[in-house]
């Protein structure tokens, strides 16, 4: 029988959050335990809270750790070792609030909205090591006040081809009197955030991702592709517009991400996004970062930009080019002027007009 080492109480805030089996060995490549993890969530403590605070978040729990072999739920096999909790846990502290969101499929559940970081502590007891914050806070959580590209490489290229396309991304930004954040997603590709005012809907929020993605595929053709379907898009730069579409999330900054190394999500500035890798960053390296350089994704909380530029340039396309919207994720119900969602290597008479 394993050994199961005696809980610790961390005082938090002013709160006592438990941390039950402390010793339990979360990362075992690099000797990472689960109160590790959770000390380095206090650790860059602003950080985290910045990006949480006010949002309705999925959890991604592995409550097991990350070991060889471990794999996370799907909505097609629910087996696995690690999975998503939508819905504030049962027995929640009464400290842990929540906000009402409503899915694609009109259902709605109450998420946990961090509001001190005593929640993310007690989400980390729970195995939690991945945040996935909406783009919204409430009350209004159904206005974004965040523009999330998703710089996603496909097979055959890999972290330095999303820095590559960053750099355009940035010039694009520039010439719409935009301002963008970039991160590491812990993973191969790059975010970047763009702070919005919340007065747009989740649909005008997600069809402004594409008509930037457009410009951008347009200038850098060999690199970047908007092609939904995989068979199509090739040895580019996937830019992900469905990540803007609701509940649909991206991993936070200063999330933990499930592989051996526990790299994490790292805020960087502009000048160092060449320079940098993935494996610079993680729950071993982050907090000295973290005190250094503090919180670089301040701005994202405090900046408002217009989605005004975007939203012509989306007009522009429609009218000039005839490109419209694109293909929403397969669980979401038909959407009004979306184009059938049959991948092409299937297309045919009857598929295609009933897409």
């Amino acid at each position: 029988m394993a050994r199961t080492t005696p809980a610790v109480e961390l005082e938090v805030g002013g709160r006592t959050v438990r941390i039950s089996n402390p010793d339990k060995v979360y990362f075992a490549e690099r000797g990472v335990t689960k109160l590790d993890v959770v000390q380095y969530f206090l650790a860059v403590g602003d950080g985290i809270l910045g990006a949480l605070r006010d949002r309705p978040t999925t959890l991604e729990r592995w409550p097991s750790g990350v070991f060889e072999g471990a794999k996370l739920s799907t909505r097609a096999d629910n087996r696995g070792d690690a999975f998503y909790q939508k819905r504030v846990p049962q027995g929640a502290p009464d400290y842990v609030q929540t906000a009402t969101i409503t899915f694609p499929s009109g259902r709605t559940a109450d998420e946990i909205c961090p509001s001190e970081l005593a929640v993310v502590a007690y989400c980390a007891n729970l195995g939690t090591l991945t945040f996935h914050p909406w783009p919204v806070r409430r009350p209004a959580v159904d206005l974004p006040d965040q523009l999330r590209i998703d710089l996603d490489p496909q097979p055959g290229t890999d972290f330095s081809d999303a820095v590559r396309v960053s750099g355009e991304a940035r010039v694009l930004l520039t010439e719409l009197g935009l301002a963008g954040h970039p991160k590491t997603s812990g993973g191969r590709g790059l975010h970047v955030y763009v702070p919005i005012e919340p007065r747009w809907t989740f649909v005008q929020a997600r069809r402004a991702v594409i008509a930037f993605g457009r410009e951008l595929e347009r200038r850098m053709p060999d690199h970047v592709t908007m092609n939904w379907w995989k068979e199509e898009r090739g040895e580019r730069i996937f830019i992900d517009f469905n990540q803007m579409a609701r509940d649909r999330t991206i991993a936070s900054a200063y999330s933990v991400r499930a592989n051996p190394r526990a790299r994490v999500s790292a805020p960087l500035r502009w000048d160092e996004v060449p320079d940098v890798v993935p494996n610079d960053f993680d729950v071993l390296t982050m907090p000295a970062r973290f005190a250094e350089v503090g919180d670089l994704h301040a701005a994202v909380g405090s900046e408002t930009y217009s989605l005004d530029g975007l939203l012509e340039m989306a007009e522009r396309d429609q009218r000039d080019r005839g490109q419209g919207d694109m293909p929403y994720p397969p669980e979401y119900p038909k959407m009004p002027g979306e184009p059938p969602r049959v991948q092409p290597s299937r297309k045919n008479a009857a598929n295609w007009e009933n897409g």
